[in-house]
């Protein structure tokens, strides 16, 4: 089948048609069939077409400058090779479920193609995310390392719903500032120990974090005492930020968390903020780590960050801190 390249656009006249009707491939126009360059390229290496004045290097060569074409393509051949239909948009691709095209069915996944270098801006891919789940669409990253190897993750904006955990009551509690921590004298198997604070530095005393003591305080569990002086909350906050500028958001995830009934705990050796139980497994379901709504982290961060969560079969989920509120996303490896 004969295909032409004018220099801008890659047409198969109207012989081309079945292409499309059969297989899903291009788009249909008065004159024929247009191809994607991406399009283009998998049918003349699968020998389907022939592009007059073409080989597939020398045409891989005419679009080979485009920003970021060499992973497209190579997303596209193997989603193609996996046996869906993909079209271009509204992402980078649109993929249609296994035995669907075109005009008989509906796209299933919208991809966004990236590398492992590439930045990630939570409040763009929440954005993206928000725009596919609006369109009934699974929004995913095809992401392409450096030996041009593929891996692929769905992204969803999980709505926490209340734990199964039964809320302990706690009685007001006296605590003394011991550094950026403080100290509550408290005899073993508190209410506190039971609700999921602290740490026993002995029979008698219990230790409680900073984010514990914030959200404590918030609830009016604990009065901070300094000698004979009660800190504030706010004064407190500034006191533990001069040597943690993650707090205020570690706080504002850890917040959000104890309000569902989850139970937190540090998550440092896991690299992460927070390991976080829900009913009573004794092993934590999730890891979360807080970040600011606006910022970004590298791909390749985040991949480390999903398969040691995936390794210790846990979910793992970045909450977004915002003035409007926590959005918590979750990446997750996928085989399509």
């Amino acid at each position: 089948m004969k295909a032409v390249f004018d220099g801008m656009v890659i047409r198969v006249e109207k012989d081309g048609r079945p292409l499309y009707e059969q297989s899903g491939y291009g788009r249909p126009e008065a004159d024929g069939l247009r191809l994607s360059p991406q399009e283009a390229l998998y049918l003349l290496l699968r020998q389907k077409i022939e592009v007059d004045g073409y080989t597939f290097d020398t045409l891989f060569a005419e679009f080979a400058d485009q920003r970021n074409f060499m992973r497209s393509f190579l997303v596209y051949r193997d989603l193609r090779e996996r046996g869906y239909v993909v079209q271009t948009g509204p992402h980078d691709f649109r993929v249609f479920r296994r035995g669907e095209k075109p005009g008989t069915g509906e796209s299933l996944y919208l991809v966004r193609v990236l590398s492992e270098r590439d930045p990630i801006h939570f409040g763009k891919l929440i954005e993206e995310v928000v725009a596919s789940r609006n369109m009934r669409k699974q929004y995913v990253l095809a992401v392409v390392d450096d030996e041009e190897e593929l891996t692929y993750y769905e992204i969803k904006l999980q709505k926490l719903a209340d734990a199964c955990n039964e809320v302990t009551p706690i009685s007001c509690h006296d605590a003394m500032l011991t550094g950026k921590s403080a100290m509550v004298r408290v005899p073993a198997h508190s209410d506190l120990e039971q609700a999921g604070y602290g740490k026993r530095l002995d029979p008698e005393r219990l230790m409680l974090s900073p984010v514990e003591l914030l959200y404590l305080m918030g609830r009016e569990h604990i009065v901070l005492m300094k000698g004979n002086c009660v800190i504030s909350p706010g004064d407190f906050l500034t006191l533990a930020s001069e040597t943690d500028r993650e707090l205020t958001g570690k706080h504002a995830v850890y917040t959000e968390l104890r309000d569902h009934k989850f139970t937190p705990r540090t998550g440092y050796k896991f690299g992460h903020h927070f390991r976080v139980y829900s009913g009573t497994n004794v092993h934590s379901d999730l890891l979360v780590h807080a970040v600011e709504k606006e910022a970004t982290l590298p791909m390749s961060l985040i991949s480390r960050s999903v398969r040691m969560a995936h390794s210790v079969k846990k979910k793992m989920l970045f909450g977004a801190v915002h003035s409007s509120g926590i959005q918590f996303v979750e990446f997750a490896r996928i085989k399509l």
